[in-house]
């Protein structure tokens, strides 16, 4: 497998107040793992800036211009309680949004089998008219609609393995039967929705889960809610809104899964993109808080990505590069 690799140095400049959860050492951890050994295989690109009109294809121009305009020349500026922008968050922004589009670009071209967007701040929060979250655009969604506008592809596919039910990219496909978003996440939880009886137009397909699920029911929600109803959606590209904050580590939630369980969503969500699209997947990075966790299951995604054979995985990252985190 050809793995692409995008990342900018706008992600280290994307200042939030100590404390915060969504910080800059999130990017040095998934940084540090992928410079190791294991991925010197990896092709990697710098992420251009996002396009205002592929932004506007999943959000509103009120939303973009509101952006723009709160972006701060110093200090902090709150969207919500949780939602800060910094002199450096602008770019990262638009950094990620190009990082995505650019990947569905390669994927489509050719150049690559699938790619990894390893850029923050993360998007899936990010509704049409409204960043929350810690998201300011939504990089997976803006994604899909590229695909469509650029690519000619027909039906495109989400799926969202964040602790965190990923209620912008429902809210932005809600009524558009062409779109599909499929979710496992923790509930209840932030941000309050995700339940299995929101189901857009026949198109959105949520399988919640409780504090203190971990692998073994994580796998039962993917195999028998999610990926039966990805065969028959038949996606022309799958995206993968990679939040690793389900891992049992995580301070944000309370899922008990491990690396091994994100390495086989990865590789199943490989086998039925190359069922269906000739196996193009392009890969968002979204939560995950503890930087151990983060490391290693990046890590794993990423091998994953790049070998699409679990019997060819490492059992684990080597010792120095998780100790080091």
């Amino acid at each position: 497998m050809t793995t692409l690799l995008f990342t900018h140095p706008s992600s280290l400049r994307h200042v939030t107040p100590e404390g915060h959860p969504e910080r800059i050492d999130r990017i040095k951890a998934v940084n540090q793992i992928l410079s190791s050994e294991h991925f010197k295989d990896l092709l990697r690109r710098e992420a251009p800036l996002g396009r205002d009109e592929d932004i506007l294809l999943a959000h509103a121009y009120e939303h973009l211009e509101r952006i723009r305009a709160v972006a701060p020349a110093e200090g902090f500026e709150y969207l919500d309680a949780d939602t800060v922008m910094s002199p450096g968050s602008l770019e990262a922004a638009l950094r990620a949004v190009g990082a995505a589009t650019a990947a569905v670009d390669a994927v489509f071209r050719g150049e690559a089998d699938n790619a990894f967007c390893a850029l923050r701040p993360p998007g899936h929060h990010a509704e049409s008219r409204r960043a929350m979250g810690f998201c300011l655009f939504n990089q997976a969604a803006i994604a899909a609609h590229h695909a469509r506008n650029r690519h000619d592809a027909e039906r495109v596919a989400v799926v969202d393995f964040d602790v965190h039910h990923g209620n912008g990219t429902q809210d932005i496909f809600w009524s558009d039967p062409d779109l599909f978003y499929g979710s496992t996440h923790q509930m209840p939880l932030y941000p309050g929705t995700g339940d299995v009886q929101e189901t857009g137009v026949g198109n959105i397909f949520n399988a919640p889960l409780r504090a203190g699920d971990g692998g073994e029911q994580f796998r039962e929600a993917m195999n028998s809610v999610i990926l039966p109803a990805l065969d028959t959606f038949a996606p022309d590209l799958v995206i993968i809104s990679a939040g690793f904050d389900a891992h049992h580590r995580d301070p944000l939630g309370s899922l008990q899964l491990t690396e091994e369980d994100f390495a086989w969503a990865t590789l199943k969500l490989m086998e039925a993109a190359e069922i269906h699209c000739g196996g193009r997947v392009v890969s968002v990075l979204e939560g995950g808080y503890d930087l151990q966790g983060l490391a290693a299951s990046a890590g794993i995604h990423v091998q994953a990505l790049m070998r699409g054979n679990a019997d060819e995985l490492p059992e684990d990252m080597d010792d120095d590069d998780e100790d080091e985190i």
